[in-house]
């Protein structure tokens, strides 16, 4: 006889009279690594240790993969806003590129696409072959650029610099309702309240590299996809997701967080 059979009112028992709630839940790859676990430990103590082991190995090795050009793996904590936001995308293009029907559902290792697919290169004969339409226009992709010319997003005091840790822009405070303007003409790629930490929160995309965020809004007063012109009014100041009233604006290069000094006029 096995004697690590599980006992009739042990975790195992348990786990089926539960497994009916279980099922109704939108499982991401946590809880079935929790599942997984609850499973492993009915069995006996020596085998538990065993089995836990190589699963935590197997996981440590999933999540640490090499991740090819244009994907992202999916980290603990993250949301589909975050990673549009760090990529310089919108939520709804991501969504799209990856069939997601639910932007609020993604689980932890799962690959997604962050950058737009690339077509396939014409193969040698196809190139070769003698041309007989026309030749339609090609937009031309946006270029590399190295610099960008900022003004500053709000009137007001600035109450904290950029340090590269702890403080990844800089804080502008003044009273509540101030114009906030885009720094820069681009497109907006995000506007919403889904990133903790950053309240009512607006991100502009300027050209291939540089993007612009501005949190902590009281109002917002435009929209995903639209277009803007430097100095165009596209919120309120606020203290949303904040202690106190104050914009915090950041500039993002490639998406790492650079000093926005830099860019700006002296005030």
């Amino acid at each position: 006889m096995n004697r690590f059979m599980p006992r009739p009112h042990g975790p195992a028992s348990a786990l089926r009279a539960s497994r009916g709630s279980m099922q109704r839940i939108k499982s991401g790859f946590s809880e079935r690594r929790s599942t997984m676990f609850q499973r492993v430990c009915a069995l006996g103590s020596v085998q538990c240790v065993t089995v836990c082991c190589g699963i935590a190995l197997l996981l440590s090795a999933c999540s640490s993969a090499p991740v090819g050009s244009g994907f992202y793996r999916v980290a603990r904590g993250d949301t589909l806003s975050r990673i549009a936001q760090r990529n310089g995308q919108s939520v709804a293009a991501i969504a799209r590129w990856n069939n997601l029907s639910n932007p609020d559902v993604i689980e932890v290792g799962q690959l997604l696409r962050v950058a737009p697919p690339t077509r396939p290169a014409p193969s040698r004969s196809a190139a070769a072959a003698p041309n007989t339409t026309a030749t339609a226009k090609v937009r031309p992709s946006l270029a590399p650029a190295t610099t960008i010319r900022l003004i500053w997003p709000a009137r007001g005091d600035v109450i904290r610099r950029f340090n590269g840790m702890d403080s990844k822009g800089v804080d502008i405070a003044n009273a509540p309702g101030t114009p906030v303007v885009a720094a820069a003409t681009g497109t907006v790629v995000y506007a919403g309240n889904g990133l903790r930490g950053y309240g009512n929160l607006l991100i502009i995309k300027h050209n291939a590299n540089f993007l612009t965020a501005y949190a902590h809004n009281r109002a917002l007063l435009v929209k995903e996809g639209q277009n803007v012109t430097q100095g165009q009014t596209i919120a309120e100041m606020g203290d949303s997701d904040s202690n106190r009233v104050a914009l915090h604006f950041e500039l993002r290069y490639d998406g790492k967080s650079i000093d926005p000094a830099r860019y700006l006029p002296p005030q």
